[in-house]
């Protein structure tokens, strides 16, 4: 660890130094790839500079205790060395976080698909309340959400909706979500009280930009046909919608919330290359994950994850055995809280990872 650390702050030196070089300060290009690179490395720098820092100091104290000094500066001395040791402590620990390898992907907008699951009209009235969910939450982080594709049921529940979330970090946050909603309540037309269990399922997917999947147009299968659904009259009468079929992986994507045949077929292409990448990304991290003592992160559509309590106001995520009872406020878009929990498990089993 110490000698990585050596050799990215010699690193940092030199970008620092190039990045002051006429030559590079012309070429543009260069000079911003450069500039990049110095912001990713500075916190990191900084951060082992105050370590090594407070080791200098702590050498020196040391040094101090073992002259004789009279008890009140060795108090003092003793004092502040404690306190180096502290920071030491706590430094060394913000290294090792700072040292795990980012996701790629954390940057990058989201495409999330929430669909109903086992539980028919109560299924999809819960996936509409997690579509809701999610769109508060990136209202309160004042993110852009679109919708790309939509499916509704006649009341008012949601068989499949995909959108899209533009903002900073939003895939860092939103990651975790993926995998098996369950709820349970006594549904609206129960009329003996019994609590029903339903599912939703949700996929987080970073949006794929066209430098990061190519699309041969070969490869792909373009139908169009009549919008379906509740809609405006032309969404209704004109075959305005898109079905894309992507050939060689067998993915099909549809389209229709728009009125115009381009914007639907747009909107596929989206989605279509958002899950490409996540296919592709799946199975160069499937031995990775497969050596994960933990599950946190893996994506996987079919774990169950979290469970929303009606009767109790309670959320149990499974992952991490953290429940909350602040139901109401959570579907609301309150969820930074189980979030924040849930990237602390993964950097803790990381740091783990990194100690075996």
């Amino acid at each position: 660890m110490w000698n990585k650390l050596d050799e990215l702050e010699k690193r940092y030196d030199r970008v620092s130094a190039d990045m002051s070089n006429p030559d590079i300060i012309a070429n543009q290009a260069e000079w911003n790839k450069l500039a990049k690179e110095f912001a990713d490395m500075e916190y990191l720098i900084q951060k082992y500079r105050e370590y090594k820092d407070a080791l200098k100091s702590a050498e020196e104290v040391r040094q101090m205790l073992s002259e004789n000094l009279d008890r009140e500066l060795k108090v003092m001395a003793q004092e502040e060395l404690d306190g180096l040791e502290h920071d030491i402590e706590v430094l060394t620990m913000e290294l090792k976080r700072l040292l795990i390898p980012k996701d790629p992907n954390d940057g990058k907008n989201v495409v999330v698909e929430v669909r109903a699951g086992a539980g028919g009209d109560e299924a999809a009235l819960f996936a509409s309340e997690l579509y809701r969910m999610y769109t508060r939450f990136a209202e309160r982080n004042r993110w852009k959400a679109e919708i790309l594709s939509s499916s509704f049921t006649d009341i008012g529940g949601v068989k499949e909706i995909v959108f899209v979330l533009e903002g900073k970090g939003a895939y860092s946050r939103l990651k975790y979500e993926s995998g098996v909603h369950r709820v349970q309540r006594v549904p609206k037309t129960e009329a003996g009280g019994r609590i029903h269990t339903s599912t939703s399922t949700v996929a987080v997917l970073p949006e794929a930009q066209e430098v990061e999947v190519e699309i041969n147009p070969n490869d792909l299968r373009i139908d169009v046909f009549r919008s379906s659904g509740n809609g405006g009259q032309s969404v209704n009468t004109t075959d305005s919608a898109v079905r894309v079929t992507h050939n060689p992986t067998g993915i099909v994507v549809s389209c229709q919330d728009e009125k115009s045949q381009l914007k639907n077929k747009e909107k596929a292409i989206r989605v279509l290359r958002a899950r490409l990448l996540d296919m592709m990304q799946t199975q160069q991290h499937k031995e990775y994950a497969q050596a994960r003592k933990s599950q946190i992160g893996t994506g996987d559509r079919s774990e169950r994850i979290r469970t929303y309590n009606f009767p109790q106001g309670r959320i149990s995520d499974h992952r991490i055995t953290m429940t909350m009872y602040n139901l109401e406020s959570f579907l609301d878009g309150e969820i930074s809280e189980m979030l924040d929990a849930l990237v602390a498990a993964d950097q803790a089993e990381s740091l783990n990872e990194q100690a075996d």
